[in-house]
């Protein structure tokens, strides 16, 4: 007889976490003069992104971080996007900085990103700080796979001699995860969606983790019983009514029957990112002013 998965449920584990910020920040903040600082640049006038910096900066505000984003119309150019960084860079209120992608088509966001110091870079992007996860070094490490980690440490999930099996290898999800899974003494293997019979792969992790961006290709075939699923995507479909949804990278309603434990979209891995995003930015708070 089947069993219904464990849902694991990122929205609670994100609102313990921000929890312990609050209260971490409360204590800092009367050690240090001033409280943590971030600065979340968007450029233009994308709804989606609007309603992200939204969320982050509201987020802000319930742990106690001082926001200090600016936006900016569509047609700004390179150099003042480059210069807003460079004086961020400066800013001691300042302890986080992240540029909202995506930019408009005229703006290089890898300069972009490169151009925010090492040290404030609390989306963990720039080069310096994937070089650091790549050795094993701290360093601030990207959210949303940080995130994941930090799920499966709340479920009680070690990844230790576990065969863990990546369906994505954007520098933003996959490759990170793959690094952070392989540190904690997972078996990792790298697959994405041009990989030839992906079913053939996916159906012998027991912690598999999907970031490709296209909706429900993951379906319940294709997942070992009792894996822990870890469904990073997020889509909008619309039906034939005309009506949208989100939806994930994997058909939830039938690998729910098939995983041990698997995370919904809404409601998984989403909740994280943003709270990884809030844990950096207080990390880089306690490094630089030297509070440890």
């Amino acid at each position: 007889m089947s069993k219904t998965a464990v849902i694991i449920d990122g929205k609670a584990v994100a609102e313990k976490i921000q929890g312990q910020l609050r209260s971490q920040v409360e204590e800092l903040a009367q050690k240090a003069s001033r409280p943590p600082g971030l600065a979340v640049l968007m450029v233009g006038d994308n709804p989606a992104s609007a309603a992200y910096v939204r969320n982050k900066e509201r987020s802000c505000g319930k742990v106690g971080i001082a926001s200090y984003g600016r936006h900016f119309p569509e047609q700004t150019s390179q150099e003042e996007l480059m210069q807003a960084i460079a004086d961020l860079n400066e800013d001691d209120r300042v302890d986080g900085i992240l540029v909202q992608l995506p930019l408009p088509k005229h703006l290089d966001a890898v300069a972009a990103i490169n151009h925010i110091h090492p040290d404030k870079d609390v989306d963990g992007l720039h080069p310096v700080n994937l070089g650091r996860l790549m050795r094993g070094e701290p360093g601030l490490c990207s959210c949303t796979p940080a995130g994941v980690m930090a799920l499966l440490r709340e479920y009680g999930i070690d990844p230790r001699g576990k065969q863990a099996t990546i369906v994505g290898r954007s520098i933003l999800v996959g490759k990170p995860i793959a690094l952070m899974l392989l540190a904690a003494d997972a078996t990792v293997t790298m697959a994405h969606s041009r990989s030839p019979d992906l079913g053939a792969i996916t159906r012998n992790a027991d912690i598999l983790v999907v970031a490709v961006g296209r909706p429900e290709l993951i379906t319940a075939d294709m997942v070992k019983p009792g894996a822990i699923v870890i469904d990073v995507g997020i889509n909008r479909v619309t039906d034939y009514e005309g009506k949208s949804r989100l939806t994930g990278d994997v058909n939830y309603d039938s690998a729910k029957d098939v995983a041990g434990f698997i995370t919904p979209v809404p409601g998984g891995v989403g909740p994280m990112t943003v709270t990884l995003l809030l844990q950096n930015t207080v990390e880089s708070y306690i490094r630089r002013l030297g509070l440890e």
